[in-house]
C-alpha cells in the first residue's frame, strides 16, 4: 500500500515552501518509492503569497489519513495564520489533531509551524520556524519549545523546519527515514542540492560528506560501488566507469571527495557491515561476501579496527 503524502495548501502559501518538498517526493516516486502525493486546502480559491492562483483542490475534510501517512503544512503569510479567519477554523484544527491521534506524521515548513501551534499538536514539543519568527512563535504559544539556529526538528512524530530551503533538507531527511539513505541521496542529486543534516537529529553519516560534489563521473563510480560492493574491482575498472585515465581518476576522486578511493571503499564497507550485523539471519561469512571481503577473519579485523 502506498503511503500518502498530503500537502495542506493554505491561502497565501509561500510557493517555495510548497514546491521544494513537493519536488523531493515527486522525484522519489521516480525511484519507485511507494508514495502518492495529494493536495488539500480550506478554501474554494487559493493563491500563493505572490498572487499566483492555484487550481481547484480538495477540501481537507474529504481526506482520510492513516498511520504513517504524512501531513505537510507549507508556510504561508503569517498575517493570515494569525487572522481570526484562520484561528477560528476549529474544524481544520480538530482535523489536524485527529491526524496526530491517528499516528499520521505531521510536518510544517517555515511559518507552517504557526498553523501546527494553533491546532495544539506542538504543545510540549520541540519545534522551529524561520529565524525572523522564532521569538514571535514562542511568545504566542508558550507551551511549545521553539529552538533557534537549527535546520529542522523532530519530536514525537512531528517535524518542523526553518525557512524556505530548509524544507528541502527536511524532506530529504524524511525520505531517508521512509525509504533509505541511497534513495535520498539520488533525489538530492536530481535536484542538484547538497544532502545536509541537522546535527541534533541523527548521528553524522560520513559518506554524505564524500558525495557533496557535482562531478558526474565520480558520482557514477560511487553509485557503482554502492551497488557492487561484493565484486572485486580495480582502479582500472573504476577509471573506465568514470571515463578517465587511471591517474586522472585517482586525482579527481581525491579532489572531489577529499578522500582516496581506497578510503572511500573502506568507509562504504564499514557502514554496510554495520547495517548487515543488525540482521540476525545473515551470517558473518555472508556479510564478508556481500562486502567484498575474502574471509570472516578479514571481516573481524575490519570491525576491530573501527570500534
Amino acid at each position: 500500500m502506498k503511503r500518502k503524502i498530503v500537502f495542506l495548501v493554505l491561502p497565501h502559501v509561500h510557493l517555495m515552501d510548497l514546491a521544494g518538498p513537493d519536488q523531493v517526493f515527486n522525484e522519489a516516486i521516480g525511484f519507485n518509492v511507494p508514495i502518492e502525493i495529494l493536495y488539500c486546502t480550506v478554501a474554494q480559491q487559493v493563491s500563493t503569497s505572490a498572487h499566483m492562483p492555484i487550481g481547484t483542490l480538495s477540501h481537507f475534510s474529504s481526506l482520510q489519513l492513516s498511520a504513517k501517512d504524512m501531513l505537510i503544512v507549507p508556510g504561508a503569510e503569517v498575517s493570515y495564520l494569525l487572522s481570526d479567519d484562520f484561528r477560528n477554523n476549529h474544524e481544520l484544527h480538530q482535523w489536524i489533531r485527529q491526524c496526530k491521534r491517528n499516528d499520521v506524521l505531521i510536518c510544517s515548513i517555515c511559518s507552517g509551524a504557526f498553523a501546527l501551534a494553533q491546532s495544539g499538536v506542538l504543545n510540549g514539543l520541540r519545534c522551529t520556524t524561520h529565524w525572523k519568527r522564532t521569538k514571535e512563535l514562542q511568545e504566542l504559544y508558550p507551551s511549545i519549545k521553539v529552538e533557534e539556529n537549527i535546520l529542522f526538528t523532530e519530536d514525537d512524530g512531528v517535524y518542523t523546519s526553518a525557512g524556505v530551503a530548509a524544507g528541502i533538507d527536511l524532506a530529504l531527511y524524511i525520505l531517508e527515514k521512509i525509504s533509505d539513505s541511497y534513495t535520498s541521496h539520488k533525489v538530492a542529486r536530481e535536484l542538484v542540492v547538497y544532502t545536509r543534516r541537522s546535527g541534533n537529529e541523527q548521528q553524522y553519516n560520513e559518506l554524505y560528506s564524500f558525495r557533496n560534489h557535482i562531478h558526474a563521473g565520480i558520482h557514477n563510480v560511487q553509485d557503482w560501488l554502492n551497488e557492487n560492493l561484493h565484486k572485486k574491482t580495480t582502479i582500472r575498472d573504476l577509471a573506465a566507469i568514470a571515463h578517465m585515465s587511471e591517474r586522472n581518476f585517482t586525482r579527481t576522486f581525491k579532489k572531489e571527495t577529499s578522500v582516496t578511493v581506497n578510503k572511500y571503499i573502506t568507509t562504504l564497507r564499514i557502514q554496510r557491515i554495520q547495517q548487515l550485523l543488525n540482521n540476525p539471519d545473515v551470517s558473518n561469512k555472508e556479510i564478508a561476501r556481500l562486502c567484498g571481503l575474502k574471509s570472516e577473519r578479514q571481516l573481524a579485523r575490519l570491525i576491530a579496527a573501527n570500534k
